[in-house]
This record gives structure tokens, sequence and C-alpha cells, in this order.
């Protein structure tokens, strides 16, 4: 009896080393981001599913899992990553193509996955995860009046005091434009191809110009994601350009005086890709959790922990009905999304092919307009 009673506990040992070694690896960027992806939708996922689910930091690019193939030692299985990420990576053949509509569920009314989310994938390997916004705010006790459109945060004359943007030319010529009165059009196809000529270029450095060298304005230059709410609250700055999750911390988090003004904002994006030939690709438990981890209930989850915005729609409605939303059961998080409807009237998409293709020559243009201020 004791001989049995040794077995079926090397067994269940067995069993158990088995299951821990294949759970599902998902690699994110840490701190409060990994953290609502995992409250958010993870931990449900694992449950729902009985599959566990561990979470691992890396700090961007495709080196890390390039390297696991390599060496034949692949342990990842998913990866929160830029688009750029899953066009290369995608390209090379180091993550799994989607069948979009069948790999992933419809919406709760049966709409497809594809037109549920917000916008189109970059390849055929990405599903969308989260969107966030470069927005601009204001502290409320350092301007008189409302400051309500892109216009209003070029208008020294109506709201004087210096300007924080971001230190590099990326969203800052596409909201200089806008201001300048070139509407987005869709998705901010207008203002790409303006950018796509000299003119347009020039036009949107002259209009930052214009605004750092105004003696009832001034800019100064941020790089980090805590500077803005910073710089708004010690008085540094009336207005800052920034993301939309810091501000909205330093907000309802800290109760910071800051209000922000969703107009002419772009919106940015965070994908999850699919490794292929990882742990959990054969046995189909990554696309499983995979799946699971961005449906509508899942992804809307994910917002009752940060200030952005699911990829699905249908996710919305989720938490209409559920309001407030916000882990401290009193705060409304829809006006907080950068895809409700009412903060998307007027917005562009921030291009990462644009970037990717434009981005050293207009960063040598930026620099050398910013040593002659």
């Amino acid at each position: 009896m004791k001989k049995l009673s040794k077995l079926l506990l090397a067994i269940s040992f067995a069993v158990s080393m088995a299951t821990s070694a294949f759970a599902v690896t998902v690699v994110s960027w840490g701190g409060a981001y990994t953290e609502s992806q995992k409250l958010g939708y993870g931990d449900p996922t694992a449950k729902a599913l009985g599959i566990d689910i561990n979470w691992v930091d890396y700090s961007g690019g495709l080196s890390e899992i390039k390297a696991q193939k390599e060496a034949g030692k692949i342990t990842w299985d998913i990866i929160d990553v830029f688009a750029m990420d899953t066009i290369n990576g995608c390209d090379e053949g180091l993550f799994v193509e989607f069948d979009f509509d069948k790999d992933f569920p419809p919406a709760p009314d049966g709409t497809p996955a594809s037109e549920d989310f917000f916008t189109s994938m970059p390849s055929k390997c990405a599903v969308g995860n989260i969107l966030y916004s470069w927005n601009y705010a204001y502290n409320v006790n350092n301007v008189k009046g409302t400051p309500k459109t892109i216009q209003d945060f070029f208008n020294t004359k109506k709201f004087p005091g210096k300007r924080a943007i971001y230190s590099s030319a990326l969203t800052n010529l596409e909201i200089a434009l806008a201001a300048d009165g070139v509407k987005p059009g869709k998705g901010g196809a207008n203002i790409y191809e303006m950018l796509e000529t000299e003119k347009g270029v020039e036009r949107a450095m002259n209009k930052i110009k214009e605004l750092c060298t105004d003696p009832k304005g001034g800019c100064v230059f941020w790089s980090a994601g805590a500077q803005p709410p910073e710089l708004l609250v010690s008085g540094e700055v009336v207005m800052a350009t920034g993301w939309n999750g810091r501000f909205f911390n330093a907000e309802v988090g800290e109760g910071a005086p800051i209000k922000q003004v969703w107009d002419a904002q772009g919106l940015d994006y965070e994908y999850f890709v699919q490794v292929k030939g990882g742990p959990n690709d054969a046995n189909g438990n990554a696309k499983k959790a995979l799946a699971m981890m961005t449906n509508t209930e899942m992804l809307a989850g994910s917002a009752k922990y940060i200030a952005y915005a699911p990829w699905r729609k249908s996710s919305i409605a989720v938490m209409e009905k559920g309001e407030p939303w916000y882990k401290d059961g009193k705060t409304n998080m829809v006006p907080q999304m950068p895809t409700a409807p009412q903060n998307t009237k007027n917005y562009f998409l921030v291009d990462p092919i644009y970037w990717a293709d434009n981005g050293t020559e207009l960063g040598e243009k930026w620099e050398a307009m910013k040593a002659g201020l």
C-alpha cells in the first residue's frame, strides 16, 4: 500500500510539473500596464480555461525572441508588441498568422471580430490589445477659460503661458497641422498626405516654432511620461501634451487639478502576437488563451485598472452598462477612453509606417529646428 501511495504521489508530482512547464507565457512591458493585463483578463482567462498563465517583463523589440529561436529554446508564447514589430516578425516567420474571424470570437451581437476591432491590423500576425492617446491637458487653476480644441493649445493670446511638448517630432507635426487647419480625415489620412510633402513638413515645423518662440508662450520639452502632469501641477507650464493614462492617474489617482482635451488626439496602439513554435503553439493553448483574452468582456476588464481603451468597439458597451467601471468603484471610465464616441470626433491614428520610413530624416530637421529656438 505504501509503495502504491508513493507511486501515485510521484505520478501526481510529474503531472504537476508537466502542467507547470506548459503554462502559457505572456510577455509584456511590466508595471501598472502588465498588472492591468493580468488582473483584467489574464487571471480570468486562466481560471476559465484551466490553463496557467505566467507574465514576463521585457524591454521591447524582437532580439530576445530571435535569440530563443536561434538557440532552439523558445520559452515565450504571446508577446505584447508595437505595430512595426508585428510586421517585421510576421515577415520573418517568427509569429503565427491568424485567420482572424476564425481564430477570434465575434462580438456579443454576432459582429465578426474583424469588424469589431477599432481599426484593421497592421499584419496577419497581429491582434489588437489596447489603444492609448497622445492627448493634451491643462491645469484648471492656471488657465482662465476652458480650452476645447487643438487650436486652443496653440492660442497664446487667449491662453498665455508655456506649453510642454514631446521632445521628438512624433505627433508634434500631426497636431501642428491639425491646429493649422488641416482636417485629419479618416484616421488622419489628410494629415499624413500633407506630411509626405516638404511644404507640409515645413508648415508643421513653423507652427511649432511659432509657439515656442512666442513671448506669451514658449516650449518645455518632455521625454518621460511622468513629466507632463508634473509640469502642469508645478505651474511651469499651463498646457502639456502627454499620454492619456498618465493624465488620468494624476487627475483621478492623485487628485491633481488636471483636465484633458479630446481634440486632435493621436491614437497609438499595442498588439499581441503568438510565437510560432512556442511551448503552447502545437497544443493550441496559446491560441485559446489569446482568443479569450482579446474577446469583448476580457478586453473591457483591463480598463478597470488602467485608462487605456480596449481595441474592441463592443467592449465600450460592456463598460457603459457596468459604470462606474474603474477599480475605485466611483469613477466612470468610458469618458476616459480614447475610443469613446465623444472622444473620437477629431483624431488621427499614429502611422507607424510613415514614421519608420521618415523618422530619421524628420528627426534631423526637428533637432535643427529646436537648436535654432
